[in-house]
């Protein structure tokens, strides 16, 4: 079952690796479901089924002219759980997968999750307006689908940068790491990759929070200069009961890259918990 059909005929690629009580991965912008390998194999090694595909637009799945907004995310996620059967699982959501976390989580109520987890997520809300004075300017976001208009293999380059926190005189990461998230990130469609720039950076998931009433885990970089931790993991741990929020400081936006080992670790023993 490599592909699962959404209710608009979208096809979503889709790995299914291991068995047992399943562990649901969405990864972020401009990604695949490749960004979640290592810490699905150690998942899997560990004795959990885990799910995980390319959101509509990207990767290997299917590249519509609509559908890029938050409420379709969340039904394409829905199909996924209803063709895979999962139950009792955890959902994990890094970055711009943490907003199908929280839309899934008020739009389908919740069937079929037991844990939460919100990992460099932009939820609750990134967009700077009267109400949310620490967010993140729209101009940001105007420039960001500029660059990628330009010269999108350019812009990718210098964003996967900032993305691990590369700096002038030394990096996280390797050379082929950025690499990676280029090529991750050209098999995208130009049309889902732009309109989910204003999907993650406008939309409000405020509302949502009360919808998270299992167990939820809260993961983000003190560093993280993409999405900035005061409107996101700090404000998300401020509106998500007894939840569970671990602050990596000095770690960048990527830390499912810089911090894979302690990520994994922290992942391991929330859905053990």
């Amino acid at each position: 079952m490599p592909y699962v059909k959404t209710k608009d005929s979208t096809d979503l690629y889709v790995k299914d690796w291991g068995s047992g009580r399943p562990v649901i991965l969405l990864h972020g912008w401009p990604l695949t479901a490749d960004s979640w390998d290592d810490q699905a194999l150690a998942l899997a090694n560990a004795g959990h089924r885990v799910i995980f595909y390319d959101r509509r637009g990207f990767g290997r799945s299917g590249q519509p002219w609509s559908g890029y907004d938050y409420d379709t995310f969340a039904d394409d996620l829905a199909a996924v759980i209803e063709a895979t059967g999962a139950e009792d699982a955890t959902l994990i959501g890094f970055s711009m997968g943490g907003g199908e976390v929280a839309r899934y989580l008020s739009r389908h109520n919740g069937a079929g999750i037991a844990q939460a987890g919100l990992i460099s997520s932009v939820v609750p809300y990134l967009l700077k307006d009267d109400s949310n004075p620490d967010g993140v300017d729209g101009s940001v976001f105007d420039q960001m689908k500029d660059g990628i208009r330009t010269d999108r293999p350019n812009f990718l380059a210098t964003f996967a940068q900032q993305f691990y926190g590369v700096g002038w005189i030394s990096s996280p990461v390797s050379q082929e790491v950025v690499d990676d998230f280029s090529r991750q990130a050209l098999m995208a469609g130009l049309k889902g990759t732009l309109d989910c720039v204003d999907a993650f950076g406008r939309t409000d998931f405020r509302p949502d929070l009360a919808a998270f009433r299992v167990p939820t885990l809260i993961v983000h970089g003190t560093s993280d200069s993409t999405v900035p931790i005061d409107p996101s993991g700090r404000a998300a741990a401020a509106g998500i009961p007894h939840a569970q929020f671990i602050e990596y400081s000095g770690a960048p936006h990527g830390l499912n890259v810089t911090e894979k080992n302690r990520l994994t670790q922290d992942i391991l023993d929330f859905v053990k918990s």
